[in-house]
């Protein structure tokens, strides 16, 4: 009898013990990281858009913020929107960051905080081969495509007034509208410039600038510690020469 007693004591340990220890490991599962929301519009390369597959939004912006969540142990998510909407959206906290290739302007920082730059733009101007549209100078009097709400839109809509400009939800449909004779140009950055015409047989860029600026990340202005600590990510990965890989990765010495 006692040693009947001794062997169910003993199960009854042993189960105890593997209970124990089935708990312990799932807490530790439990523990997931805080998540890095990103909004973007990944439609314009190389800064964000989807890979071959379709199902992925690769680039320069989303690897620069995968870093990023990476220095902060943090799990990055990418929302892709319409390239209009994202300001509202980190301001409403629906974003935590938006990285898309997104300009500073005096304008832009009364409603969101930018992060450290990280790039630079170039305004560039798309024409149709033969196009009597030499330079800057040339644009006057001539329907603009633009991306809706980026600095290209807002410089163009102010010099040649909103007659003269015609916003698509991305570049890619400007450029198709250039195509289809609906345009006589299109205004964008000059990376995505030249994959559209990369892509597209009787279009060139011209060699003109239409305007330099800086690219940078947007928080929202009632998240001050975001800020403070995407700031001191950037620039370790600046010191450390992982931006400047990211970017030579995609824009190529020419």
């Amino acid at each position: 009898m006692k040693k009947i007693l001794a062997l169910i004591l003993a199960v009854l340990m042993v189960v105890s013990l593997a209970a124990c220890g089935t708990t312990t490991t799932t807490d530790a599962d439990a523990t997931e990281k805080a998540q890095l929301v990103m909004g973007t519009n990944a439609a314009f390369p190389p800064y964000e858009f989807y890979d071959e597959d379709g199902q992925t939004i690769i680039g320069i912006d989303a690897e620069i913020a995968k870093a990023v969540a990476d220095k902060l142990d943090m799990e990055l998510t990418i929302k892709d929107m319409e390239f209009d909407s994202l300001l509202t959206a980190v301001q409403s906290g629906a974003v935590d960051i938006v990285f898309a290739g997104l300009t500073v302007t005096d304008e832009r920082k009364e409603s969101v905080d930018f992060s450290v730059t990280y790039a630079t733009g170039i305004q560039v101007i798309i024409v149709k081969d033969g196009s009597d549209i030499a330079s800057v100078d040339d644009l006057a009097g001539k329907t603009i495509g633009v991306q809706a709400g980026t600095t290209g839109d807002i410089y163009c809509t102010d010099e040649f007034g909103q007659d003269n400009v015609k916003q698509f939800g991305n570049g890619a449909l400007a450029v198709a509208a250039l195509q289809n004779d609906q345009v006589d140009c299109v205004v964008i950055d000059n990376e995505p410039a030249k994959s559209f015409v990369a892509a597209n047989d009787g279009l060139k860029i011209l060699e003109t600038e239409y305007a330099v600026e800086d690219y940078a990340a947007a928080i929202s202005k009632d998240n001050a510690d975001l800020t403070e600590k995407v700031n001191a990510a950037m620039e370790e990965l600046k010191a450390d020469g992982t931006i400047d890989a990211i970017l030579a990765k995609y824009i190529k010495a020419e």
